[in-house]
């Protein structure tokens, strides 16, 4: 019998973070950690003015044109576990992603969906004023949004994927984990927001991560479409020139002869 010697297991950031999930883990990280420096240095009001002017408040980017909010929002977290909870999921399903993408294609989609979450909830905050009601007035920070993303983008390439439910000692496939936060999300969004959650954004997230992912198929299937469309007119134009012509007489012969 042969015996083998266990080599000793090490951790090597390179190979466990892709290039582009490390840049945007240490850049979470390091803004997280210079929101709790100004915290400290200047106190609570400090921080809060931060997040007023970076975090995502749909009121300011539209009329105070804060427009670089849809994009900053995504760097700042409300708390340690925020950050953790967001950060893991970005490792966990985003090195995946970015190994069968590349680095430039990753960072486009997370800017992407993070974005697209970021109108979202601009949208659903702005819209009560074209009916006469007060806008929403609430921050929103996190890159949540892009993460949802993420999941979706994992769901759709990687549908059977195991997952484990923690802490639950049950593995479902990677679409059936999506879809049942995608159907919790939903249906917690109809409570509101109370719970300090921006679930608008979680769902934004998702549907603009679909969007991205399927809109080859989508733009195929508008194609056939237009043009089944249009074969149906000309068919139909062609049927009502004939019963027209129905009754018209032969024409003479002779006159196609030169």
């Amino acid at each position: 019998m042969r015996s083998f010697a266990r080599t000793p297991y090490r951790f090597d950031w390179r190979r466990e973070f892709t290039p582009a999930v490390r840049m945007l883990v240490v850049a979470n990280c390091a803004v997280y950690v210079f929101q709790k420096l100004l915290n400290l240095g200047l106190g609570d009001e400090a921080e809060r003015k931060l997040i007023e002017w970076f975090g995502l408040m749909p009121y300011a980017v539209v009329h105070g044109l804060r427009i670089w909010q849809v994009v900053t929002y995504l760097f700042l977290h409300g708390g340690v576990l925020h950050l953790v909870f967001n950060m893991f999921a970005l490792w966990m399903f985003g090195r995946d992603l970015e190994s069968v993408w590349g680095l430039k294609r990753f960072l486009q989609f997370y800017f992407l969906t993070g974005i697209g979450a970021g109108l979202c909830v601009l949208l659903v905050n702005v819209a009560p004023e074209l009916w006469g009601h007060p806008p929403g007035m609430g921050v929103t920070i996190g890159a949540s949004g892009a993460i949802y993303g993420i999941l979706m983008a994992n769901a759709l390439l990687f549908p059977e994927r195991p997952v484990w439910l923690f802490p639950l000692p049950i593995q479902i496939s990677m679409r059936m984990f999506v879809l049942l936060f995608g159907a919790i999300e939903f249906f917690t969004s109809l409570e509101g927001a109370s719970n300090g959650i921006s679930h608008i954004a979680h769902l934004g997230g998702l549907l603009v991560g679909y969007l991205y992912i399927r809109r080859g198929s989508h733009f195929f299937t508008m194609r056939n479409f237009l043009t089944d469309w249009r074969q149906r007119r000309l068919r139909r134009k062609f049927e009502v020139y004939m019963k027209e012509r129905r009754d018209d007489p032969p024409s003479d012969p002779n006159r196609w002869v030169q």
